[in-house]
């Protein structure tokens, strides 16, 4: 019979493991480039959290389940929930005085309450790695919602495989069970990182193996033999400075580099013995007394550091005053709250969940007031003009307006009434004519293509030609195939239909397709996850749902879409344009850009008035080359480039210094579409589109 060494009930050296995980956690979000990939420190806490709760459920026996799911739920519950909701209303309020519109801000603080943030911010297409995470102060919380994701399947395999009643071979039912589930996990992680990589890291599906590797190390190390030594009789030394060098590795590789920490964190914790070196480094006083706030630290750490870059910012002469305040909060955090909450045992199971619920449901209460008939009002600032909507001195030419050709799946405010087809009074307020003998000039797309109403307004000003409109937020033209976007299909196809009837091929036309082709087709994209793969397969819906397909073949159905649409177009002697991918600033958010008194003019981000070329121009190389090659096919097809307008050979820019170019970080302002006027009119003109057409005025 094996001599089984029994694990002690606290392991300090964890604790110290925390204080490691989080130390480089803060590291990275105050400065990326001196720790890169310090984002991992959250990858070992899974593992601890994996190791931590089954060594706490190992060491209790249940024979209700009820009794065993309440007690699990209670002590979760007393664990993150009081100084979760704490941070959440402190930061919402916060966020509240200097944000004049936080409802981002506020649905994920909401959002992370019930444990499902990672679903908010991944259905909002947010790259965590992007710099615009920063100013959302609950971004972090998505790996709370993984955990308690991962809390919710692992009790009952827990309870499934005898392991809580502590029945025969119960070991190693669930350390098959388990391994088999990280197996898939890590396969599912591996596969949706270069295809989707906001899924692959938000949802728990591809994150459950770093959590389970920790369960199947309790459960080797509950078996294993006193004189076991270290693998390879490496000193546990080796391991720790190995996790470290991994964090100064750049964010290009976080694959292998999440691989490589869950597997040293986890060798780690398994072959740690009480006589190493290692031992003693991680058991000193002040790493533990870190580990042990480890949650608080985490939790503040981040609202800190992103309310600082709503207001003074991130300086080498900021950031220990920051540091300092992280500190004070977090140990309150932990003192007052976290601390009283988990001695509580007195109360009984269904209480505490009972009262953990109410808890959550007034601070949701609370979070809706900010949102709503609070919203703006607790602003500190002034709204400067930049911050106003784009199209408030629009000049209109034709009597027609923007929203009214404006449909929407939101049926409160769509202008086809809920409609999937075009109906005449749509046609009869966006369709302007000035004669039928003329040709007809239609602009259809996304909400980009709203950007350019007032570009369609002079066009008819200056040019005998008639004119239609139609924008659908979120929806391509030419639709590339269904969608889960309701009416994005119906609609588009309907608008199609709707031009190729009305189009007289003795004066022709033509249509201008303007969508936001850089979310629809680029690799992080967040409107390409709307798509319905063509793969509904099994297999196919297992791995990938009805959430996406590979971006690469969403373009080449757009691309054969637009082939067919110009053919058609070519029948009724029309041209069909679309327009390229323009700049898209990450960094700028109008009011962020702003200048206020609690924003020093020092503290705006040199994002707010420019963003690399390079960088943009590779995240839409792929778009281009593909239009590109079809306009080599198609005569009447043709591809306006208005990027170089916005540019020069380094940056790509917000505005002039007089005028600000866009309305937010992607669509074209006021200001914006009448720059690109001029542009757009010389296009047309070099491929000898409307010159007969041109209105002769007389000074």
């Amino acid at each position: 019979m094996e001599n089984i060494k029994l694990i002690k009930n606290y392991r300090p050296e964890i604790d110290g493991l925390r204080a490691i995980a989080v130390i480089s956690v803060i590291v990275n979000h105050f400065n990326k480039d001196i720790l890169p990939s310090g984002f991992l420190g959250v990858d070992i806490f899974f593992v601890i959290s994996g190791y931590v709760i089954t060594s706490s459920l190992a060491r209790r026996k249940s024979k209700d389940f009820f009794e065993f799911i309440s007690t699990f739920y209670a002590r979760r519950i007393k664990r993150l929930i009081p100084a979760l909701i704490l941070f959440v209303l402190v930061i919402s309020f916060l966020i509240s005085f200097f944000s004049n519109n936080p409802n981002t801000a506020l649905k994920t603080g909401g959002t992370s309450l019930f444990g499902v943030s990672n679903f908010y911010l991944y259905k909002n297409s947010i790259n965590y790695f992007s710099e615009s995470t920063e100013l959302n102060p609950f971004t972090h919380t998505w790996s709370l919602g993984v955990e308690e994701q991962f809390y919710f399947i692992f009790p009952f395999l827990i309870w499934a495989t005898g392991f809580a009643r502590h029945k025969k071979d119960s070991y190693k039912n669930l350390f098959l069970i388990i391994l088999v589930l990280s197996i898939i996990s890590l396969t599912l992680f591996i596969y949706l990182s270069p295809v989707n990589q906001p899924a692959a890291y938000f949802l728990m599906p591809s994150r459950f193996w770093e959590m389970a590797t920790g369960c199947l190390v309790f459960i080797k190390a509950k078996k294993r033999v006193n004189s076991q030594k270290s693998l390879f009789n490496i000193d546990p030394l080796f391991f720790l400075i190995a996790i470290l060098l991994i964090m100064f590795l750049p964010i290009s590789y976080s694959v292998i580099s999440t691989i490589s920490i869950v597997t040293l964190s986890s060798i780690l914790i398994y072959y740690l013995r009480e006589d190493s070196n290692i031992f003693k480094f991680l058991s000193n006083k002040i790493l533990v007394s870190i580990g042990l706030m480890s949650y608080s630290l985490y939790l503040w750490h981040w609202g800190v550091i992103s309310i600082s870059r709503w207001t003074i910012g991130i300086y080498w002469w900021s950031i220990p005053f920051q540091i300092v305040l992280i500190f004070i909060l977090s140990k309150l955090s932990y003192k007052l709250i976290e601390l009283p909450f988990r001695k509580n045992d007195s109360e009984r199971n269904l209480k505490t969940n009972s009262k953990g619920l109410i808890a959550i449901f007034i601070s949701t209460l609370t979070l809706l007031a900010l949102a709503k008939p609070l919203k703006g009002k607790l602003y500190l600032g002034r709204i400067n003009a930049e911050e106003s909507h784009f199209i408030d001195d629009l000049e209109i030419f034709t009597g027609r307006k923007r929203d009214n050709c404006t449909s929407s799946d939101e049926i409160k405010i769509d202008s086809l009434k809920g409609n999937l087809n075009l109906t005449s009074n749509f046609i009869k307020n966006c369709l302007v004519k000035k004669s039928d003998q003329l040709p007809l000039i239609s602009f259809v797309g996304d909400s980009h293509t709203g950007s350019m109403f007032p570009i369609s307004e002079k066009l008819f000003q200056d040019y005998r030609i008639n004119l239609f409109n139609h924008n659908r937020p979120g929806c391509v033209f030419p639709e590339q195939g269904r969608t889960n976007r309701y009416g994005c299909y119906e609609v588009m196809r309907s608008t199609e239909n709707f031009i190729l009837n009305e189009l007289d091929k003795d004066y022709g036309g033509g249509i201008i397709a303007v969508s936001y082709l850089n979310s629809h087709f680029g690799y992080y994209g967040g409107h390409s996850k709307q798509f319905i793969p063509e793969d509904q397969s099994l297999l196919g819906k297992i791995f990938l749902g009805r959430f996406f397909q590979k971006v690469d073949k969403n373009l080449t159905n757009y691309i054969s879409e637009l082939d067919n649409l110009s053919q058609n177009l070519k029948k009724n002697n029309a041209f069909l344009i679309v327009v390229a991918p323009l700049p898209q600033h990450p960094l700028f958010i109008p009011e962020i850009c702003s200048k206020q008194w609690f924003r020093p003019h020092f503290s705006i981000s040199k994002g707010c008035k420019k963003t690399d070329r390079s960088y943009l121009e590779k995240e839409r190389m792929h778009i281009i080359n593909a239009l590109k090659k079809l306009e080599l096919e198609r005569s009447n097809f043709y591809i306006y480039d208005p990027f170089n307008q916005f540019c020069d050979q380094n940056y790509c820019y917000v505005g002039d210094g007089n005028k600000v170019f866009y309305s937010d970080n992607n669509h074209l302002s006021l200001s914006g579409a009448y720059h690109l006027y001029p542009s757009f009119i010389e296009f047309l003109n070099s491929k000898n589109i409307l010159s007969d057409f041109k209105i002769n005025r007389r000074n």
